[in-house]
């Protein structure tokens, strides 16, 4: 009778965990899909776009939405400063931040309102990186540009690390089926950066690319 009671006690807090789980899950995709509606852009100090692929100095088309809006903020007077962020990836002759920097140039911000973040990897590090350019001159206000399906753990991840951030978002015309699929990953990201922080959701992310690119020998 013991075994028994503790069995149905064993199942019950199973299925209980279950639906905490999934109810918790079913938030955080609300959450991550909601945000990709809001668009914040008040005034601020600072304009931050995140970086993205580039391609022998040429943006790729989601880098250049993403710098085509800030100019836009920058030319509607939302902030002052533009920060381009993004180092390189090995054999890459230009960074993403350069890449970043020309194309403001070309599109009409001047050199002085630009500043370039060009060592962050991921979005972590290019905050990260971004935080401390910008704390060195007083700056904690800003305005985030990015994809919108990571507008929410974008967020977090300024919250995370100290900024007061709106995040004005870009639509980067996904499939459905893209879009579904991004919205589901950035919901498992958040979901388990909330629980042990977004700097060791990064460390622990790339602990698995590196596990996943190892062959065994023989």
């Amino acid at each position: 009778m013991p075994i028994r009671r503790a069995f149905r006690l064993g199942v019950r807090v199973v299925v209980l965990v279950g639906l905490l789980a999934v109810a918790y899950l079913g938030l955080t995709f609300f959450q991550v899909w909601q945000a990709t509606t809001d668009d914040s852009h008040e005034p601020a100090q600072a304009i931050v776009v995140l970086g993205a692929a580039q391609y022998d100095g040429r943006p790729s088309p989601v880098l250049e939405a993403r710098l085509a809006h800030a100019v836009e903020l920058y030319e509607a007077g939302v902030a002052p400063t533009i920060v381009v962020t993004g180092g390189k990836r090995d054999g890459d002759r230009f960074t993403e931040a350069g890449t970043g920097y020309r194309y403001l140039r070309q599109h009409g911000v001047p050199e002085d309102a630009i500043l370039r973040e060009e060592q962050g990897a991921n979005t972590w590090t290019q905050l990260a990186a971004a935080t401390v350019l910008l704390s060195d001159r007083g700056i904690d206000d800003v305005v985030l540009v990015s994809d919108d399906y990571h507008a929410y753990r974008l967020d977090r991840i300024a919250h995370e690390l100290g900024l007061r951030a709106q995040v004005s978002p870009i639509d980067p015309g996904l499939s459905p089926r893209g879009r579904v699929q991004r919205l589901t990953r950035e919901t498992v990201a958040v979901a388990v950066g909330r629980i042990i922080g977004f700097r060791r959701l990064v460390n622990l992310d790339d602990q698995l690319s590196n596990v996943s690119t190892l062959r065994p020998v023989g």
